[in-house]
């Protein structure tokens, strides 16, 4: 389908329907965060580090404790890259990474 047959089949869709393609198109684009993965089953689901287990909410909690230098040397896989990509995703997802460190730290 070209760009131009797109546009002319969601002119035709209702508001309601425009609705439900721009929030669909929105879940796709938030959920691709360069540097970090949801998979299920890997570290319950949360938002981790690509190629770790190491979710986000844990070195977001470890930023407010500490220093990036303190976190990378306790996490000899990690690069600062990972930090980059796990602030920004951090950032964006505030209360996500404040709701899970509290969980973690009821547990």
């Amino acid at each position: 389908m070209t760009r131009r047959e797109l546009e002319a089949e969601l002119t035709a869709l209702s508001k309601a329907e425009k609705a439900e393609v721009v929030e669909r198109l929105a879940q796709e684009i938030s959920n691709n965060w360069p540097g970090i993965e949801k998979t299920a089953g890997v570290a319950g689901g949360a938002a981790s580090i690509v190629r770790t287990r190491i979710p986000v909410w844990i070195l977001e909690n470890y930023r407010r404790l500490g220093t990036e230098a303190k976190i990378l040397a306790n996490y000899p896989g990690l690069r600062a890259a990972d930090l980059v990509h796990a602030w920004a995703y951090a950032d964006a997802h505030r209360q996500e990474i404040d709701e899970a460190i509290r969980e973690n730290e009821a547990a």
